[in-house]
């Protein structure tokens, strides 16, 4: 059957086309602006004369960015640490997730240790008394400091439980008569099933990880254990004449903080932006299911 397009409704697809494109370039236009004021001059960038191009097109900030092999140390720092932290996040919200999606009937306390889990997310203990736990189990300068701080994400843990909770229990109930025992269940039948949500969570983990500084700042004494977005936030705020030499001024007159942070701001969003397509299309469906009210 064909359906039959009326004015009205060509008229209403060309409105959301509109509306749509317009919706991607509020999204892309920041970028690409960030892109071209990390690209400009000092004098163009601090003066407003950027626009969608370039002015006076030079890599001079990340020249200064990358041209320290500190930045690479950095970097590996960060990809261990999303790599470490995002695959510890993804076996602890499973082994939460699966136990807790049960009803209080199958595991007993499980209304109190939901209560827990939601204070915990809403309240915590402090920056000091947080700073001393770490530091009385020798973490300090320490990329488990960096990976344990936050190895219990609550919102994610919340998301696998609803999502859990909404896959049908027929499924369960067949496996219970064919002699499955709960490890093989979560393994064969409820992990595949939360594909979308475990995704989701899984990109929620490796953005934050990425992108966090400010433990890096607080836990890392020594500037070689810094991650990447520490290193980077420390580039334009420790900045020491006195132990510069004369072409290193030079190369420091020809930058302003506003290109600085443009080329920062970019080159902090690259690894995200790579792995965002791929976990796109988990992403909606993952949350939607996630989010529904026990």
């Amino acid at each position: 059957m064909v359906k039959e397009t009326t004015i009205g409704s060509r008229v209403f697809d060309l409105f959301l086309i509109v509306l749509l494109v317009g919706i991607a370039l509020l999204c892309v236009l920041p970028l690409w602006y960030t892109l071209a004021v990390s690209l400009s001059d000092n004098a163009a960038a601090s003066s407003g004369q950027v626009g969608l191009w370039p002015v006076g097109f030079n890599f001079n900030s990340y020249h200064e960015i990358m041209g320290d092999s500190k930045f690479f140390n950095s970097f590996w720092i960060s990809i261990q640490r999303v790599v470490l932290g995002s695959s510890l996040n993804f076996v602890i919200i499973i082994l939460m997730g699966y136990p807790l999606s049960k009803n209080a009937k199958d595991l007993p306390f499980r209304n109190v240790l939901m209560w827990i889990l939601v204070f915990t997310m809403l309240f915590n203990g402090g920056l000091i008394p947080w700073y001393q736990t770490v530091k009385s189990l020798g973490l300090i300068n320490n990329i488990w400091a960096l990976v344990l701080g936050n190895s219990v994400p609550i919102f994610s843990v919340i998301l696998v439980i609803n999502y859990f909770r909404n896959l049908p229990k027929e499924l369960e109930e067949a496996a219970l008569v064919d002699g499955a025992g709960p490890w093989y269940m979560l393994v064969k039948i409820f992990i595949p099933l939360a594909v979308p949500v475990l995704a989701t969570v899984t990109l929620f983990s490796i953005v934050y990880h990425w992108n966090e500084f400010f433990n890096g700042l607080v836990l890392m004494s020594n500037a070689d254990h810094y991650p990447l977005q520490t290193y980077i936030q420390q580039l334009v705020v420790i900045v020491d004449a006195n132990t510069m030499t004369a072409e290193q001024i030079q190369k420091m007159s020809e930058l302003s903080n506003q290109t600085l942070n443009a080329a920062k701001i970019f080159i902090a969003m690259i690894p995200v932006l790579i792995i965002y397509p791929f976990l796109q299309r988990f992403f909606i469906h993952g949350i939607t299911l996630g989010s529904v009210k026990e």
